[in-house]
């Protein structure tokens, strides 16, 4: 009977864990955060600004970028009430509802990025195979249908987690490991079976991130191919330089992923402070990051950048 009772009952709220062992230097913690927050949020808003603006950049490879940096800014957007709240008002608790929002936000947009970097290759693979037909293959409608396959991709895979989640007796520990709720940390606290939940989950990062990072490989083998054959060195040079900026999004976004994994599976010995600040890089380096990637290789994110600190000096002065 005690058993049953259990069975029905759910924690109220969940405590978040911030970083373990620094609690008494949130305090001064707090101001280079958000600076992190307001450097992903400006940076990609000005990539998205610039781009809706500037005619010249209305192609394929730009509309992609666009929609890295909305995938971006929602990763941002997920994680800043929960962890301001913990660093500069020492508030710790989340309710089971909002974890379980947060969770299914944070995995979906975390998928967003990984099949728009999928894109991302497929359009390096089409400008440097087949310049010629670039603009014919990848139409407006075609970018639009990427789009919204990669956006209804992640919405349908990670809708079940926080149901899944929902299901489950939680009668003992509340304390979370991480700033914000992740399906692996909340999982871990539940007090029966998950092995449903952890096919599932096995089964929706194969679906998403295993057969987008193999499909990223296929694409730059692909590519290192087409290269290899280009005449002279000067032009596979400058295909090269195109992909530049592309692989340097993957990496930022894979290398941490990859980390964060290997720790929650084989890193149990680790410290809880390696976790949390693995935690922290998987889901904060990318939106800082990725803006500052593609405002050094792209000239008109520059002179727009510049305009508005040119143009906010002028308004501050007079």
């Amino acid at each position: 009977m005690a058993d049953h009772n259990h069975s029905q009952f759910q924690h109220l709220h969940f405590i978040l864990a911030g970083i373990p062992g620094l609690e008494q230097k949130y305090y001064w913690m707090a101001f280079p955060l958000g600076a992190i927050y307001v450097i992903a949020l400006f940076g990609n808003g000005i990539i998205i600004a610039t781009i809706k603006s500037e005619s010249s950049l209305h192609m394929p490879m730009y509309y992609f970028l666009c929609m890295l940096a909305f995938a971006d800014m929602g990763l941002t957007l997920c994680t800043l009430p929960s962890m301001l709240g913990i660093f500069w008002f020492n508030y710790k608790f989340i309710t089971f509802d909002g974890c379980l929002v947060q969770m299914y936000f944070i995995h979906t947009f975390s998928a967003i990025e990984s099949g728009v970097l999928v894109a991302m290759a497929v359009d390096r693979v089409i400008a440097i195979w087949s310049p010629l037909r670039y603009g014919t293959i990848l139409t407006n409608g075609v970018v639009c249908k990427i789009g919204m396959l990669i956006l209804s991709r992640a919405v349908c895979v990670v809708f079940p987690v926080p149901f899944l989640i929902k299901r489950l007796p939680f009668y003992r520990s509340n304390i979370l490991s991480h700033s914000f709720c992740l399906h692996q940390d909340v999982m871990r606290l539940a007090c029966a079976s998950t092995r449903v939940n952890s096919l599932y989950g096995l089964i929706a990062v194969i679906f998403t991130k295993g057969s987008d990072s193999l499909s990223i490989l296929i694409s730059y083998v692909f590519i290192l191919r087409t290269v290899m054959a280009i005449a002279s060195g000067e032009g596979r040079l400058k295909a090269l330089n195109t992909c530049v900026s592309h692989i340097c999004a993957v990496l930022i976004f894979y290398v941490p992923l990859i980390g964060v994994s290997v720790i929650h599976r084989f890193g149990k010995h680790l410290s809880p402070l390696t976790h949390a600040l693995m935690a922290n890089a998987y889901l904060l380096v990318p939106p800082v990051l990725n803006p500052i990637v593609y405002t050094v290789k792209t000239k008109e994110i520059r002179k727009k950048i510049i305009h508005i600190f040119i143009r906010t000096k002028i308004t501050t002065e007079g």
